[in-house]
């Protein structure tokens, strides 16, 4: 007799090595929900052809099946009370490791679970700006006093879109820019006692290009 096992669906969320203790994140596959990383032309805009989330530890099938997973389990309708009983033990929270949000009715449900969890900081950097549908959820999110929506440039040089606060990439760590740098990869990888990410008075946040592909794109732009 075939017997069927009861599989309890829950969110799969990830503690990065880099965030700092304690911090969970829930992600999605990248470019497969991230509308944003293609421009007008129909290119993937440059922060996008050297995003980590595309290489190594993410390419291991138990991270992709996970975030595979996530894709469909958002749909349910206890989602946003699991999601919940989990963040609200804890003190920082980030969205997107990897991936974006790919619907307005995602982020709708993202935005309860903001609300109702007012003792975490939330960190949500996207690209959905971009696109009308989303101007009032995220406007929404970040009238929330516990949540940092980051609107993220197109840029590897350090330009800037406007936004409240926002993120862009810089080529090099001494790159000149008056955006708050992150250091982390002057400290092994790690954030620290940093938390300008999830700082609403940090307007702007400059990453440090860092690895092989970005290095090679970075040159490729300055020949150019």
């Amino acid at each position: 007799m075939n017997m069927m096992i009861a599989i309890d669906p829950k969110p799969k969320f990830s503690e990065t090595s880099k965030m700092p203790k304690g911090c969970l994140s829930w992600s999605l596959e990248a470019l497969k929900t991230c509308a944003g990383a293609i421009d007008i032309t129909g290119e993937i805009v440059d922060p996008c052809k050297i995003c980590y989330a595309r290489d190594g530890f993410y390419n291991m099938p138990v991270v992709k099946e996970a975030r595979a997973y996530n894709k469909k389990d958002w749909k349910r309708p206890e989602w946003e009370d699991d999601m919940v009983e989990r963040i609200i033990r804890i003190l920082l929270f980030r969205w997107y490791d990897s991936g974006d949000c790919y619907t307005v009715k995602l982020a709708w449900k993202m935005y309860n679970v903001m609300k109702r969890t007012p003792n975490c900081q939330h960190w949500f950097p996207t690209r959905n700006y971009k696109f009308n549908r989303y101007k009032e959820v995220l406007d929404a999110m970040a009238a929330l006093p516990n949540v940092v929506v980051r609107f993220s440039s197109d840029s590897i040089s350090g330009g800037i879109v406007d936004g409240n606060t926002t993120s862009t990439i810089i080529p090099y760590i001494d790159t000149p820019t008056t955006a708050t740098v992150c250091y982390a990869y002057d400290r092994g990888g790690k954030c620290g006692d940093c938390r300008a990410c999830w700082d609403k008075d940090v307007e702007v946040v400059a990453y440090p290009a860092h690895g092989r592909m970005a290095d090679k794109l970075i040159k490729m732009r300055e020949v150019a």
